[in-house]
Order: C-alpha cells, then sequence, then structure tokens
C-alpha cells in the first residue's frame, strides 16, 4: 500500500458511506488505499459490495471476524498498527463509531499518522452504548473531525475539541444515496423475488446488543412490529444478522408468522427495499438516515438516537420496545408524507473531506 491517504473500513455501513471518499480521490488523482478490518466477516457479502460500489480491492484485509468487544478491538490495534508502520500513510480515515473505528484511531494516535474521523460529533448521550464510547474516543484523538451537521459540531466544542479540527461537510450517505438510488431501482430485483408490492411492506432491521442479547426485549420488539402490522396488513420484511439469528435460536424465540426473516442483503437490494417501503423500523444509526433522506417514515427501536436531526425534521420516532409504544409509534409515522427537508447536507461531503485532508481545493459546486 502507497499513497497519502489510507481508508480504513470493517462493517457494510462503512464501506457505503467512505465509498464516496475514495470515488473523490480517485476522480483528483489523489493516492488512496483501503484497508478492511473484516469486522463483518461475510465474504461474499464484502466482495458483492466492493463490485457493486466499484471500489478497488483492499490492500489489506485483516479478516478479524467477531468475538467479544476486547478480543476484536485488540486484533484489529495489532494488525493495523503493523500496517500503519509498514506503509506510513499521512492520514488514517475512519467512518463512525464502530470497534474498527476504534482501534483505528488507537493505533494512529500512537504513531506518526493524522487521524480523520467521518461523522465526528454524533452523540447519543448514552454511555451504555459501546458504541458511544468509541465515537468519543476517536473524536478526541483525531486531528480531523468532519461533523455531519452545526449540531455534531456543537456536541465537539462543547466537549472543549478546538474549532480549527472541526470541519461541517454534511454527511457522505447523502453522496451515496445520490449515486446509487437510481441504479438500485434499475438492477435490483428484490421486491420481484421477495413477492413484495411497492409501498406495501414494512422493513426491520435490529442488530444492536441492546435489542438482540435480552430476550425479552427482542421478543418483545418482534411483537409488537407483527401487532401492528397486522393490523394494516401488510408483511414486515426482516434482513436478519447472523448474531441475531443465532440469539432468536438460542431464546428460541418463535418469531411470527407477518414477520420474514430473509438473509442479509446486497447493498443495492437493500437500497432497494428501504427506499419502496411503506415504514422502516430499526436500531441502526445509519438506516435512521437513509430513510429520512430517501423520505419514507422511521421509526428508531431505541430509547436515544445520535441522530436527532431526523427527529428535528420529523422523519424519525424512537420508540420502546413495548407493543402499545411500537403501535402508538407507527401509527404517527405512517401518516407522515415524507416531504421533510435533508438535513444531511448536499451531497457534496466526500470532496470536503478530500480537500480538507490534502489542502488542495477540489471543484464543490455550490
Amino acid at each position: 500500500m502507497t499513497g497519502e491517504i489510507a481508508v480504513l473500513v470493517g462493517t457494510r455501513p462503512e464501506i457505503i458511506k467512505l465509498a464516496p471518499v475514495v470515488h473523490a480521490c480517485e476522480k483528483t488523482g489523489i493516492p488512496c488505499s483501503i484497508i478492511h478490518t473484516g469486522q463483518h466477516y461475510s465474504e461474499t457479502l464484502d466482495a458483492v459490495f466492493f463490485e457493486q460500489l466499484e471500489l478497488p480491492e483492499p490492500a489489506y484485509n485483516l479478516e478479524v471476524g467477531s468475538g467479544p468487544h476486547g478480543e476484536q478491538t485488540g486484533k484489529m490495534l495489532i494488525g493495523i498498527e503493523r500496517i500503519l508502520r509498514q506503509e506510513n500513510p499521512e492520514v488514517l480515515l475512519v467512518q463512525g463509531d464502530t470497534n474498527s473505528v476504534l482501534a483505528g484511531a488507537l493505533a494512529a494516535s500512537k504513531l506518526e499518522v493524522e487521524l480523520g474521523h467521518v461523522e465526528a460529533g454524533l452523540r447519543s448521550f448514552d454511555r451504555q452504548m459501546p458504541e458511544e464510547t468509541n465515537r468519543i474516543l476517536a473524536d478526541h484523538v483525531a486531528e480531523y473531525l468532519f461533523a455531519p451537521s452545526q449540531q455534531s459540531k456543537d456536541h465537539l466544542l462543547a466537549e472543549g475539541i478546538d474549532s480549527d479540527r472541526i470541519s461541517v461537510t454534511g454527511n457522505t450517505i447523502v453522496d451515496a444515496l445520490e449515486q446509487y438510488r437510481s441504479v438500485a431501482q434499475q438492477q435490483s430485483t428484490i421486491l420481484e423475488e421477495l413477492d413484495l408490492t411497492a409501498n406495501r411492506y414494512f422493513l426491520m432491521t435490529a442488530h444492536r446488543q441492546e435489542n438482540v442479547e435480552d430476550t425479552k426485549r427482542l421478543g418483545s420488539i418482534l411483537e409488537g412490529v407483527a401487532a401492528t402490522a397486522a393490523d394494516y396488513n401488510l408483511p414486515v420484511v426482516y434482513p436478519v444478522h447472523p448474531h441475531t439469528q443465532q440469539q432468536i435460536s438460542e431464546f428460541e424465540i418463535s418469531v411470527p408468522d407477518r414477520i420474514r426473516l430473509i438473509k442479509p442483503c446486497e447493498y443495492l437490494d437493500f437500497l432497494r427495499l428501504e427506499a419502496e417501503a411503506k415504514l422502516i423500523l430499526t436500531d441502526s444509526g445509519g438506516v435512521q438516515e437513509e430513510a429520512c433522506i430517501l423520505g419514507v417514515p422511521c421509526v428508531t427501536l431505541r430509547n436515544s438516537t445520535e441522530r436527532p436531526e431526523t427527529l428535528a425534521v420529523g422523519a424519525n420516532e424512537l420508540a420502546e420496545p413495548q407493543p402499545e409504544s411500537l403501535a402508538e409509534s407507527i401509527d404517527r409515522m405512517i401518516a407522515k408524507s415524507g416531504d421533510w427537508e435533508n438535513p444531511f447536507g448536499d451531497g457534496q461531503a466526500s470532496k470536503r473531506i478530500v480537500q480538507t485532508v490534502v489542502s488542495q481545493p477540489l471543484q464543490v459546486e455550490p
């Protein structure tokens, strides 16, 4: 690996959100290489994501896979440090709040490699979430903090971070959706394969520790979502993470017939499922953003969110896992028209990020 910028990915959301940054580097001739931790360890899906997003193969893949937080982060830290020592890039870019981000931040902070944190300043103010710890630590060791909104910048300033280190860029997910939404519409056949009709199904994702590792909470979510979907006579499509599927089996949870469990999707398939859903239910921060940008009402299966912008524009609502609370939130959100303002920028965040890192003006449209 040679070049000025190293881009660290480990999960599918990171691949999606950093793809526009890699493309911005390619278009301007700035050397850029990808390090993959393998935190999401489906080789088949990863390969498809890189192919569909037209990304170069990673220069390195640590193939860390799953495991307890400390073990997983430790393996990644060892591997990333070895690569950074060997290749000595000028800047390491990380995105979001995963264990890959934490390991990359720690490795870069110990070496002469500047760290850029894409999606800096997000806060749920819920320290029980491991992701909250990851994003805070990454922000406080980064030289470049790319905040998606003014609110995110305000969080960083309130924590004493120097304003000279912060740039409000917008969110790269807008860049990605602008590039790939029409492609998904044209190329994906997932609705036909699942015998679904546009605007006649709910899409659900749930994978976070607080939801899937608590048998009572997970069962309550499934029961509540299925009951309300039945009221609307709509199916629920649930691309289920392997760990969640394992938890459902271990807890011996009976999944209601109304909920259709499917394997995790390729990117274009999932994007089409999102864009044409009647309603999205999720505990994913990235899916909250995407639903908001796509104009699809969202109910978040959590007590807090680090994407308060989605709440402010009326695109999203937090919901307790109890069936009655879920039903009330779904009823309110399903009535929304989806014409709220997009709070995540103009689709040129990736250009601003690269421009800041290399101190080289790029063409950013007004």
